[in-house]
């Protein structure tokens, strides 16, 4: 059953974004040919194609001619699903409490300052 169905869809998929759906047109094709048969009992399908597909003719059924398969093309359907789902914003109050930071500002005998600072100084040559 899903090959079937996985079948179906595909050939729906192929027939409606693709120049297949043209073969659908085929017995449009058999019953103008079979016109023309009888018009004409001499008339050969390849004499009936050539006449219609490789030197159209604008003729007293150039109307049904234009309704044969691979003659006239249409713009092909071009079908796009989304599926959004709906968007709620919720807004949330949220409270804010700064948190207070006292910075202990106190001299530490574990550095000298002096020394952090010569680290940015060029470097002396051993001859001083």
């Amino acid at each position: 059953m899903k090959k079937l169905i996985s079948i179906l869809l595909l050939s729906l998929y192929l027939v409606s974004t693709t120049e297949l759906y043209q073969f659908l047109k085929m017995p449009l094709l058999i019953e103008h040919y079979i016109q023309h048969k009888n018009q004409n009992p001499e008339m050969s399908l390849t004499a009936f194609l050539k006449t219609h597909y490789d030197h159209p003719v604008k003729d007293s059924d150039h109307d049904q001619d234009q309704r044969l398969p691979f003659v006239s093309h249409a713009n092909l359907l071009s079908v796009v699903f989304t599926i959004t789902p709906s968007l709620d914003f919720y807004g949330i109050e949220k409270i804010f409490n700064p948190i207070e930071i006292k910075k202990a500002i106190h001299k530490s005998g574990l550095y000298n300052k002096e020394i952090i600072n010569s680290i940015w100084q060029p470097p002396r040559s051993g001859q001083s």
